[in-house]
């Protein structure tokens, strides 16, 4: 049967050909039709939900987090339902709305909704909320995270054994933990080659504006950085082509995206948190779900590997990178937590 909603439109799935999916009017996200249908009863007793900060198209992270709702939806029998393009003034009112629509299960698709989740969870503790590359946890919070330290390692070796200018740049939509390690694993594995280079970084303040990002990209590359490791969602291939253009190398992210600009990138740390997200939720079905922080590395190979590797590289490089992650994955090289300049962060310890 059809149901109606006046200030909100939700469309859930199943419900309008090429959506299937959960589009909130409120947060500036336009739906064709004003009337949705019900999906049947979740075989599972499953509700889960996403909200996104971006766009489901972006070919990076957000595409990602869909998927991983779709996946939910395809092994668990799931009900499943998402609101993109959320900006920080909306966090709050979408995920407690999920949660008085009776989702059990709501992720929040970003480090930035920490604070959303940690005011939103103890309202609403029938519902099991999980903030993907987050920092928080609660009775009824978890954090998901990818080990983005481990990847971006190895990223910082290869960069660094690539770069002629010893110069290399990190640069990424927001300043939060996840980002931050992620930009010390890179500085960690290009000065395990040569204390010496130097990694400057920058951060847009936007995960898909593209002016925003190509003028960060030249303002790096004007400084003589010749490898520039980018996380990025929709103005990701803005960078990459930049780089293209100026003669320079690149690292994908998220996706393999060697495909987006072929003679600049060197490689790609892919993260499937799509299958992370799908894993969390296999918890969850199990009763399983615990108010901690799961943190996914090269363990996982399907999870988080490098991708193709630019025939630029050097076989010997390749092989020196593949033997640097087998040394990870069998804790002869690991990542200790350590303080550093009066700040908590984490060393390396071991050797591959």
């Amino acid at each position: 049967m059809g149901k109606r909603y006046s200030r909100r439109q939700f469309l859930m799935d199943g419900t309008v050909a090429g959506f299937g999916a959960l589009l909130l009017k409120g947060c500036g996200v336009s739906t064709p039709s004003d009337t949705a249908s019900e999906s049947p009863a979740a075989s599972s007793g499953l509700k889960a939900a996403i909200v996104l900060p971006g766009v489901i198209t972006d070919k990076a992270w957000n595409q990602a987090g869909y998927a991983g709702l779709e996946a939910i939806k395809a092994q668990l029998g799931a009900e499943t339902a998402y609101v993109e393009k959320v900006g920080q003034a909306e966090q709050v009112e979408v995920l407690s709305d999920f949660a008085r629509r009776g989702f059990n299960l709501i992720y929040a698709h970003g480090g930035q909704f920490d604070a959303a989740i940690q005011q939103v969870a103890p309202q609403f503790p029938q519902s099991f909320f999980i903030g993907v590359n987050g920092a928080a946890s609660g009775t009824n919070i978890a954090s998901l995270r990818i080990d983005h330290l481990q990847a971006s390692y190895l990223c910082g070796i290869l960069a660094a054994e690539m770069s002629k200018s010893k110069k290399l740049a990190y640069l990424a939509g927001q300043e939060f933990q996840a980002t931050q390690e992620e930009l010390r694993g890179f500085e960690l594995g290009a000065k395990s080659i040569d204390p010496s280079i130097e990694v400057s970084s920058s951060f847009t303040g936007d995960w898909n504006d593209a002016a925003k990002a190509k003028e960060a990209a030249e303002a790096l590359i004007s400084t003589g950085a010749d490898v520039i490791y980018q996380w990025l969602d929709n103005a990701a291939p803005t960078v990459l082509q930049a780089a293209a253009d100026r003669g320079i190398y690149a690292f994908g992210n998220t996706a393999d995206q060697l495909d987006v600009a072929p003679k600049a990138v060197l490689t790609s740390a892919v993260k499937r948190i799509d299958l992370a997200i799908a894993k969390l939720a296999d918890l969850a079905k199990n009763k399983a779900l615990k108010g901690e922080v799961y943190s996914l590395g090269l363990k996982e190979p399907t999870i988080l590997y490098l991708g193709k590797f630019n025939p630029a590289v050097p076989q010997p490089l390749q092989d020196k990178v593949k033997q640097t992650a087998d040394a990870i994955v069998a804790d002869k090289l690991t990542f200790e937590t350590c303080t550093e300049a009066g700040k908590a962060t984490r060393c390396v310890k071991g050797a591959a």
